[in-house]
């Protein structure tokens, strides 16, 4: 069974200091350090026989302008100097409106976000290894009492981070999350129709090349790959682009709505589709209640037995609402 589970118990709450939706006046940090050009060019996007997820079926000739991406997913350190700079609260430091949760016990209403828990339980049931933990935000990942993500982590990726969050920090540094082909096209790294970001094989040479779990999910991760949870964003080999972590150790988030129709609306036209930027709304015929944006890249927590998402063409999808201990992201420039 693939499946991937939403967080929805975080409101969507703007910060007061900052609003994810509309773009600041002028950007503190707007420049191109640590980013890689990427140049122009066409790619068949989505999956093969290779993956065993319809909703990112079938290959279609998609064709993108050049731009600018991170070299690594946005990390503690550099998130920190963000909220330093604007006092940015995240949603996950939010209490939620009791109003947006009508029949929600106040009690469970306490600001925190998702957090992994390994469990000897069956895979039909992924809330076994997920709970809401009070008090986890992005500097304290395992909540109020665990350590300082800026001060013990500074080079790791920042996570529990929901997409108004990832958005406000791109406009921030003058910059803009990634469309879902942007982020495929660079995670391939010019490499055309291989199921991963490296290559056909999925350890190379006997090496693992990025963080992904190993051993029997979700109760126990051997670390084969030196890591059991998060890993430095340098960590493993770049990408042919020069990209690190384009699969394995956190999610990303994309600007696209999640459509499980997407790619086959899209082959239906039978063309070459220029710098697509996702559909105009969000369907999940899993949960038809709750809109999602597209995720991608897998996390350390993606396995062959469950969720094999470090696969390039593959896709994931979250409520704009949500984040989770596994969920980050980076920026893109035109």
């Amino acid at each position: 069974m693939i499946w991937m589970i939403s967080f929805t118990l975080m409101a969507s709450v703007a910060s007061p200091a900052y609003s994810a939706r509309s773009k600041p006046a002028a950007a503190v940090n707007a420049n191109l350090d640590g980013m890689i050009l990427i140049p122009s060019g066409e790619f068949a996007m989505g999956c093969g026989k290779e993956c065993p997820m319809e909703d990112a079926k079938p290959l279609h000739k998609v064709r993108l302008k050049k731009f600018w991406i991170d070299e690594t997913p946005v990390t503690n350190a550099q998130f920190s100097q963000f909220v330093g700079r604007t006092h940015y609260k995240t949603v996950a430091e939010q209490t939620p409106n009791a109003a947006d949760y009508p029949g929600v016990p106040k009690e469970n209403l306490r600001a925190g976000s998702a957090g992994f828990t390994p469990a000897n339980v069956s895979l039909l049931n992924p809330y076994a290894w997920w709970k809401h933990v009070p008090g986890a935000y992005w500097r304290r990942i395992n909540g109020p009492n665990s350590k300082d993500a800026v001060k013990s982590f500074g080079n790791f990726p920042v996570v529990h981070v929901a997409y108004d969050d990832a958005l406000a920090y791109c406009h921030w540094a003058g910059k803009d999350l990634p469309t879902e082909a942007q982020f495929e096209y660079a995670a391939r790294g010019g490499m055309s129709r291989k199921k991963y970001a490296w290559g056909n094989e999925l350890k190379p040479k006997g090496k693992w090349v990025a963080n992904i779990w190993q051993g029997k999910f979700p109760s126990k991760d051997l670390a084969e790959d030196g890591h059991a949870g998060l890993a430095p964003v340098d960590t493993f080999p770049k990408n042919k682009f020069g990209l690190y972590d384009m699969a394995g150790n956190v999610w990303h988030w994309t600007k696209d709505w999640y459509r499980s129709d997407t790619y086959k609306k899209r082959a239906k036209l039978d063309e070459i589709i220029v710098d697509p930027t996702g559909p105009a709304d969000s369907f999940d015929s899993s949960e038809p209640g709750i809109k999602k944006r597209v995720q991608r890249g897998g996390s350390f927590l993606c396995s062959d037995q469950y969720c094999i998402r470090y696969l390039v063409g593959s896709r994931g999808r979250g409520s704009p609402d949500s984040s989770s201990s596994n969920l980050g992201f980076r920026c893109v420039r035109q």
